[in-house]
């Protein structure tokens, strides 16, 4: 008999949501991430000690300045991670660039250059990365330069229609559309519990991949940000899911056929592309996107930096 993950795969490619090997070795998804938040939570693991300690070395050896040593041990620990995931997994590993750098399209771009420079000095072209970036205008204008050069792009955080929008006018390589936070906020908001048709969540990155369809964009659009494995197959059929590994666990754990639930439509007339006034006028006018997209660059920050004073206590 299938289980429900197998039958999930057949409709939707599935992207772990993890930098645990072992969860990765044992659900095998297509592609996978790695960020500040993934790698705090992986610090304290015991196979994960060994690459921690060669990379702090490594860092110690090249650099004297101790905030430099820190930025770089981040950069290097999660490439030696992403490394170490792309051996695993067929498709490409999210990296992402520090949410602090969230409203600085030029210290984006460098950094997603530093980044792809590290992967390519241990062997894993840009072909298999993608950058990781806030769903910004500043971070989609990074985007849309980064995807001139072949640097192909990841963009996250995004909760409204304008930053969708934006983002395929763009012509980035993937977007997120956050599922649960979205939901959350609206929970938060009325009071009310919601059946997975009628998830503010699930409905808005069905609204996402209708949008992507209907413009005929070439953007993959990902599902992200699940909180409950009912959420997920009322998506399935979306062109990506990142899924954390304890909902992997129950998908892979029941068994059934999952039916296609996002149906995208032909290409149609495309919109006339989002100027700034316009993206930024359009994104003000949806409160929850305005709250979850701040609520998250900050929360992403507050990773990063309890990740770097743990690696400050680690340098020594």
């Amino acid at each position: 008999m299938t289980t429900r993950l197998d039958s999930l795969k057949t409709h939707s490619l599935v992207v772990a949501d993890t930098g645990d090997l072992e969860a990765i070795r044992r659900y095998r998804p297509h592609d996978a991430t790695t960020n500040p938040s993934l790698l705090l939570k992986a610090f304290d693991l015991p196979g994960y000690q060994s690459l921690i300690d060669e990379e702090l070395a490594a860092v110690k050896a090249e650099f004297q300045n101790r905030q430099t040593r820190v930025e770089r041990a981040v950069d290097r620990l999660a490439v030696a991670k992403g490394t170490e995931i792309a051996r695993h997994i067929p498709g490409r590993i999210s990296t992402e660039v520090a949410a602090r750098l969230s409203f600085d399209e030029e210290a984006s771009v460098r950094k997603a250059h530093e980044l792809i420079e590290h992967y390519d000095r241990r062997g894993v072209g840009r072909d298999r990365v993608l950058i990781k970036l806030a769903s910004t205008w500043e971070g989609i204008r990074a985007a849309e330069r980064l995807e001139r050069e072949g640097i192909q792009c990841n963009l996250t955080l995004l909760f409204s229609e304008a930053q969708a929008q934006a983002c395929f006018d763009a012509g980035v390589f993937l977007v997120s559309p956050f599922v649960g936070r979205v939901t959350d906020w609206y929970k938060q908001a009325t009071g009310r519990d919601y059946a997975p048709d009628e998830d503010p969540g699930v409905r808005f990155v069905r609204g996402v991949c209708e949008r992507a369809g209907r413009g005929g964009y070439d953007t993959v659009v990902m599902g992200a940000s699940f909180r409950t494995v009912g959420q997920v197959l009322a998506l399935a059929g979306c062109p990506r899911l990142t899924i954390s590994p304890a909902l992997l666990e129950e998908l892979a754990a029941e068994e059934g056929e999952v039916a296609p639930a996002v149906t995208i439509p032909a290409a149609g007339e495309r919109p006339a592309p989002l100027d700034e006034p316009a993206f930024r006028w359009g994104h003000n006018q949806d409160a929850m996107a305005n709250d979850k997209l701040a609520e998250g660059i900050r929360r992403f920050d507050e990773d990063q930096r309890t990740l770097e004073s743990r690696l400050a206590e680690r340098l020594g």
